[in-house]
């Protein structure tokens, strides 16, 4: 019996011991970045750990965007079809395969979005900025932002990227690329198409507005719908 009661002791000992080596290790584990969170630690220097984005106009938060709208802006850096010479250095050499499985890392992450824009704006510039997201303008033919970019204004599946959580300077910049062209997508360019529409005050009021809005309860782009876009756009299936 003793020697019995003894070699359960030692067996329970040697179960604890690799029990307790088996949860560090675990935890340690845990604690290791992976692979690729190693991979994108480029990007994720300018753009935030968790691509949240910074408190700068150059790194906008890519954070929870639809994957095929991150692949679609990377290989414009890689191609020429966007142009900011330290994305095109890191892009430059890089596989679409690559490219995709970047994309899709960012787009499964949800960090909490920034506080929204307080800056002090004329009631007048606010509401031309809200009509304009909610309403368009038909005159014009300039449609509502929300008619590709979701109610909820959090984008769209496969590839139309939300507009909240970002500065009214970013935004307001990156209409101006559209508009002078700098910027463009693979044809018909229905972003130019709008871009060049808008006056300096419509970019404004619109960027302004949108910069202030409240974080989305449910940030997730809005799943992929059978309704047609109100313009053709290259980038987009229709």
């Amino acid at each position: 019996m003793h020697r019995r009661a003894l070699g359960f002791a030692v067996v329970f000992v040697l179960h604890i011991l690799w029990s307790g080596t088996a949860l560090a290790a675990g935890a340690v584990a845990a604690a290791m970045p992976s692979a690729m969170d190693e991979r994108v630690r480029a990007c994720t220097s300018c753009h935030g750990v968790q691509g949240q984005g910074l408190n700068n106009d150059y790194f906008p938060r890519i954070a929870g965007k639809p994957a095929e709208y991150l692949f679609n802006q990377l290989t414009a850096f890689r191609d020429g079809g966007r142009t900011y010479p330290p994305m095109g250095y890191l892009v430059a050499f890089l596989p679409d395969e690559y490219l995709r499985k970047i994309s899709q890392y960012f787009a499964d992450l949800q960090p909490p979005y920034p506080n929204a824009d307080q800056s002090d704006v004329t009631p007048a510039v606010l509401a031309a900025g809200q009509r304009l997201v909610q309403q368009g303008d038909p005159a014009r033919k300039i449609p509502a932002c929300i008619a590709c970019h979701g109610e909820r204004m959090t984008g769209q599946q496969p590839g139309i990227p939300g507009l909240l959580g970002l500065h009214a300077s970013y935004i307001a910049g990156q209409m101006g690329t559209w508009r002078s062209g700098t910027r463009h997508a693979l044809a018909p360019d229905c972003m130019r198409s709008i871009a060049v529409k808008l006056t300096d005050k419509d970019i404004t009021a619109v960027s302004t507005w949108l910069a202030r809005q409240p974080r989305p309860s449910d940030p997730r782009p809005a799943p992929e719908s059978a309704k047609r876009l109100p313009l053709a756009c290259g980038s987009q299936p229709q």
